[in-house]
């Protein structure tokens, strides 16, 4: 039983790593379950793969060329004043 466990149950350091791998390899079968079954019970970890998923389409649009400079000035003033206000927090 303590051996289903560990291969079942991932810390957020495995899950973590199993996300950054999932963008640019396919899980096999048991990853995807792994991580599934983590991120059932993880918001942390749901929340860290929503923001590298927004943070890789960031990137690739940057690096093909499709962001409008007027779109990137005003986001980069979004995030800015997000995060003055979490810091106010």
């Amino acid at each position: 039983m303590q051996k289903l466990f560990k291969v079942l149950f991932l810390s957020c350091l495995k899950a973590s790593e199993l996300v950054e791998k999932k963008m640019h390899f396919q899980l096999s079968f048991t990853e995807k379950i792994q991580l599934q079954l983590h991120k059932s019970m993880c918001n942390a970890c749901t929340l860290y793969e929503k923001q590298s998923n927004f943070i890789e389409k960031g990137i690739s649009m940057q690096k093909t060329g499709q962001v409008d400079p007027e779109k990137l000035k005003q986001l980069k003033i979004n995030i800015k004043r997000m995060l003055e206000e979490k810091h106010e927090d």
